[in-house]
């Protein structure tokens, strides 16, 4: 595709009416996700950064293509454009914060994965989110700003972290070298119609060779990487009641509508017009009010 339809730009997750370029979000996992577990588990990646405090539970999240534990006090912070996917579990419990890339220079560029063992630390970044959620809840003026100020403190707090030791970052490879690779392409290249074989031969290796290390590092062929990010973003686009369904293929690289709604067919069971018309009721329904941050 030549050039990304305009719709794109306001398709992304929770993006819908214009608002403050600094607009800062603070929300459980389950708020975040709306109901809908495949916007958690389905390989994606965001126009945000995103901080993830899982305060209870156990599960397995993949950033960039590689698949690892996570638990309870661990923090991930996924900067825009990280293709990741998180599987906490039913009973895990998270608070996410999510906030426009370019706040502030001070968060990482690269995702970091912290296991926090301090309990000192641990308090100190759930008073943080908890402080976020009662300027939310009140709605004072200057609550962006207010936000944006615990949105540096947290930088702080990860640089801290980061400092003292936290940071769990697997052994690097040639393997996860690989796919994160891959796996930059495909945020980059996933709306147009590129074979796996392009995939490959950009990054001179052999289809059979790129799916085998992909499956090693995360669990996911080459191939269902690229699938999850496509049906991330159709069911994303169809959960609006524009664009026509015919000009969501179109922009997600697919030349025949009818191509396109085998593929949803395929993967979700349900026509695009049927999911379109489930996602749309379900939308209707009353938000949950963010509550403050659980602790553990």
């Amino acid at each position: 595709m030549s050039q990304k339809p305009a719709f794109l730009s306001r398709s992304r997750m929770n993006e819908g009416a214009p608002r403050d370029r600094r607009d800062i979000r603070c929300q459980s996992l389950i708020q975040y996700a709306q109901g809908a577990p495949w916007r958690l588990n389905h390989l994606h990646d965001l126009s945000r950064n995103l901080l993830i405090w899982i305060t209870r539970g156990q599960g397995r999240v993949i950033v960039n293509g590689v698949r690892r534990g996570i638990g309870t006090h661990n923090a991930l912070f996924l900067p825009a454009g990280t293709l990741f996917a998180i599987d906490l579990g039913p009973q895990g419990f998270a608070q996410v914060v999510e906030s426009p890339a370019g706040l502030t220079g001070r968060l990482p560029q690269t995702p970091v994965h912290l296991r926090v063992r301090d309990s000192l630390a641990q308090a100190e970044l759930t008073a943080e989110i908890e402080a976020m959620q009662r300027e939310i809840t009140r709605g004072r003026s200057l609550m962006q700003d207010a936000l944006e100020a615990h949105v540096c403190l947290i930088a702080v707090w990860i640089a801290r972290q980061q400092a003292e030791g936290s940071s769990d970052a697997p052994r690097d490879t040639a393997a996860q070298r690989l796919v994160r690779q891959f796996a930059r392409q495909v945020v980059r290249d996933f709306r147009s119609d590129r074979p796996m074989a392009g995939y490959a031969a950009a990054l001179e290796v052999t289809p059979t060779h790129l799916t085998r290390v992909c499956r090693d590092c995360c669990g996911k062929t080459a191939a269902e990487i690229l699938t999850e990010r496509r049906l991330y973003e159709a069911r994303i686009l169809l959960a609006a009641p524009a664009p026509a369904i015919q000009d969501v293929a179109r922009a997600l690289g697919f030349h025949s509508p009818a191509y396109f709604t085998r593929f949803i067919q395929t993967h979700t069971g349900q026509t695009p017009s049927a999911l379109r018309k489930l996602s749309l009721g379900s939308n209707r329904a009353e938000p949950v009010p963010t509550g403050p941050a659980r602790r553990s």
